[in-house]
């Protein structure tokens, strides 16, 4: 850059001649336009030539080039920016452009669809008159047809009864003119009509003399016939005799020829299922009877095969099982037993699968049956025992619920019809018998008569099952109500990948105080659930949420029970009964499961004492 200028020290411009005073700032300005500094020139040659003197002058001249490209490199670069910025801001235009056509359309479509409507509510308000002015005119042709008709009935109803009113008159007279012919008749022959009645009783009284002589002297004749020939007096007697025998006997005779066919051909009205066969059973279901006996040519299964118990309780029913078959085998006397436990927990199934491993025929009844049939059931329970007395494999009878009319004498309040049938019972179970093999199930025991008691030989609780087989029992019923369907692949089911084993052990940590029959309910759940759901998929959230409603619905079901129930029924299975978890809504809440099914953890510390107040609450 030049070095500044300095002014002179009178103030005057060197190199140029002062301006006049009198000029205007124009003319001011368009000489301050042409004037030309001449020192700037000599320092610029004067730097030329030191320049050229200089060594680096090659060096400044390539460095002045280089500045000169750089330059016009950022110029170009503007210049690319600027036709950038121009193309975006076309860009943007026809984007303002393209937004402003397409609310234009908008709002002209919209337009349209408005004037659509309005012609489419004027056209519904048109055909609305039409179809009300049509519904008038319909109305008033009604009105007119109606007044028409009103008017034709008027009419024939009044011919209808001029013409009757004209027929009762006829009528009258004809019945008049005949009554009057009639009796003019009978006046006329009065006395032809008196001689035929006197004829006619002096024959009738002649016909009844002649009767009775005829019979007297028959009756003379042969009671006279009779008293001289002893030999005719006693054949009548025998043959009257014969008569009545021959009556009687065809009447005993048939009262034995009905109860054999219905020993041997049909089944008490008592006994509500059996496996034993008839004739009127295998005419009634044929599938079902072929299939039991294909099922009776099998060896016999594991008395406990499919029933799920504590393992105390196992060991005692295998010995029971194992000691009533060589009981049948060796034609032994069996014995009486009696299970007794909450419903539902595997006391009429281990009854046939105790029948079908001995090789017996059972028969199941029901204690409610009996009350019912009044005077009737002293007899139906005497042909209950006669028919299983004439099974050749023996009988065992299964009576569930049998409190219903076991009942104490001296205690309970019964009918005298219900004390005939306990007395029947006792009577013809008073004895050991190698037929029949007596089996009660209650689930209030205390209730039975002292008799009854006496005549039990075994008495098996039936508890609510622990931790370990409801494990089982959901295993078995996830298998057989879950996966085996959804193997199949014939029904609509299928089941996510979880861990079932990890799952079964959670939920029968859940479900406790469950009896098997309820678990069983938890399996068909989930069955239905699957079914219910849009893809037919059972998850893992699924089956833990169906189960804690199950859980939820079992302890409310607890807590309807009467004080009498629990205290004689149910107590002493409730008091093992886990608190319930925290609720909410009525429901119980789910603990999420951890990653890989695993159950969540104990927690290790001590619980808290609680009052003996609390504990009667939770009671």
């Amino acid at each position: 850059m030049p070095p500044p200028e300095q002014p002179p020290a009178d103030g005057s411009d060197p190199g140029s001649s002062a301006p006049p005073v009198n000029l205007t700032k124009a003319e001011k300005r368009a000489m301050e336009a042409y004037r030309f500094d001449s020192s700037a020139l000599e320092r610029a040659a004067q730097a030329a030539k030191e320049l050229e003197r200089s060594r680096h002058a090659k060096e400044a001249l390539e460095l002045s080039k280089l500045q000169e490209m750089t330059r016009q490199q950022e110029q170009m670069a503007k210049i690319k920016e600027y036709e950038a910025a121009i193309e975006q801001s076309k860009i943007e235009q026809r984007k303002i452009d393209h937004e402003e056509r397409r609310k234009t359309l908008q709002e002209e479509t919209k337009q349209h669809q408005m004037r659509a409507q309005y012609q489419d509510q004027l056209a519904k308000k048109r055909y609305e008159e039409q179809l009300l002015q049509h519904q008038r005119s319909q109305e008033e042709v009604l009105r007119k047809q109606e007044e028409s008709v009103a008017k034709q009935e008027a009419l024939r109803r009044a011919t209808i009864e001029h013409e009757m009113e004209l027929r009762e008159k006829n009528k009258l007279k004809a019945i008049e003119a005949e009554a009057r012919a009639r009796a003019k008749a009978d006046r006329e022959n009065r006395d032809i009509t008196l001689e035929q009645i006197r004829l006619k009783a002096i024959e009738n009284r002649t016909t009844i003399l002649e009767g009775i002589k005829t019979a007297g002297s028959v009756i003379g004749t042969g009671l006279n016939a009779l008293v001289t020939d002893w030999d005719k007096t006693l054949a009548a007697a025998g043959g009257l005799s014969l008569l009545a025998l021959g009556v009687y006997t065809a009447k005993g005779a048939t009262s034995v020829t009905a109860r054999f066919i219905e020993a041997r051909i049909g089944k008490p009205t008592l006994v509500n299922e059996t496996s034993r066969f008839s004739i009127l059973e295998a005419v009634k279901h044929p599938i079902l009877t072929v299939s039991k006996a294909i099922a009776s040519f099998r060896k016999p299964s594991d008395a406990l095969a499919g029933v799920v118990l504590a393992p105390n309780l196992e060991k005692r029913l295998r010995d029971i099982a194992i000691a009533t078959k060589n009981t049948r085998l060796n034609k032994g006397f069996y014995r009486n037993l009696l299970m007794y436990g909450p419903p539902g927990t595997g006391k009429t199934l281990f009854s046939k699968k105790l029948a079908k491993h001995s090789g017996m025929d059972y028969a199941i009844l029901t204690g409610g049956d009996v009350a019912p049939m009044g005077k009737d059931a002293v007899a139906a329970i005497h042909k209950v025992f006669d028919w299983a007395n004439t099974s050749r494999k023996g009988v065992l009878l299964f009576i569930d619920e049998a409190d219903a009319f076991l009942r104490k004498r001296s205690s309970e309040r019964i009918s005298e019809d219900l004390r005939a049938a306990l007395n029947a019972f006792l009577y013809r179970t008073s004895d050991q018998s190698s037929r029949i093999m007596l089996v009660l199930a209650s689930n209030t025991p205390q209730q039975f008569d002292s008799a009854i008691n006496d005549r039990l030989d075994k008495m098996i609780e039936f508890g609510l099952p622990g931790r370990e087989e409801r494990e089982r029992l959901i295993r078995l019923y996830f298998d057989k109500f879950v996966l085996q369907p959804s193997s199949e692949g014939k029904r609509r089911l299928s089941v996510e990948q979880f861990d079932y084993g990890a799952l079964c052990g959670v939920l029968a940590a859940r479900t406790a105080g469950m009896s098997g029959r309820a678990l069983s309910k938890l399996g068909v759940a989930w069955q239905a659930a699957a079914y219910a759901s849009d893809d037919g998929r059972l998850t893992e959230r699924m089956c833990v949420e169906i189960c804690d409603d199950a859980v939820a619905d079992h302890r409310q079901k607890m807590e309807w029970l009467s004080e009498e129930e629990k205290s004689r029924s149910m107590m002493p299975y409730l008091l093992d009964l886990p608190p319930l978890d925290q609720t909410t809504s009525g429901k119980v809440t789910i603990t999420e499961l951890p990653s890989g099914g695993e159950a969540p953890p104990k927690s290790k510390s001590a619980p808290k004492k609680r009052s003996p107040k609390d504990l009667d609450q939770e009671k």
